[in-house]
């Protein structure tokens, strides 16, 4: 797969500011850089994340997914020892990450986010959502980020 391939990526690479939302609290006001930047090559996107205690902090690899023309896969690995496969779409000014199927760790639960890019690429607004064996998605958190 060639780096052109892989363009539809390009916006989320710089650095940016992540600011998760919880019920009845207030948005997080600690420090939680993210940056997406290439790896060498061009053939995978690396992102880097920092993240006040007690969430974790983390590494993700994002590629391209060989089962689905145009879009990827994000490979999670964070400070909890936690590792997981989302395939990522990202197109149309959005952003989303879903995990419904077992990969390195059992699935309890399903996850997803749903982002949308602002007008002027500087914000990613969106929130986290879980789905329990036979319930229906809700809002887990939401989750932005913001262009530094």
């Amino acid at each position: 797969m060639s780096k052109t391939d892989l363009t539809a990526l390009e916006p989320l690479v710089g650095n940016w500011q992540m600011v998760a939302t919880f019920k009845d609290m207030p948005p997080t006001q600690e420090e939680a850089p993210c940056s997406f930047e290439w790896m060498t090559g061009g053939q995978f996107l690396v992102q880097r994340w920092f993240a006040p205690d007690p969430a974790p902090s983390g590494l993700a690899i994002i590629g391209a997914d060989p089962d689905r023309a145009g879009g990827f896969l994000q490979h999670y690995f964070d400070s909890r020892g936690v590792a997981r496969v989302y395939r990522l779409t990202l197109s149309g000014g959005r952003l989303e990450l879903t995990r419904d199927e077992p990969d390195f760790s059992p699935l309890d639960f399903s996850q997803r986010y749903r982002g949308t890019f602002s007008d002027d690429g500087r914000a990613i607004l969106g929130q986290w959502e879980i789905r329990h064996p036979g319930q229906d998605w809700e809002r887990d958190f939401g989750f932005d980020y913001l262009r530094i």
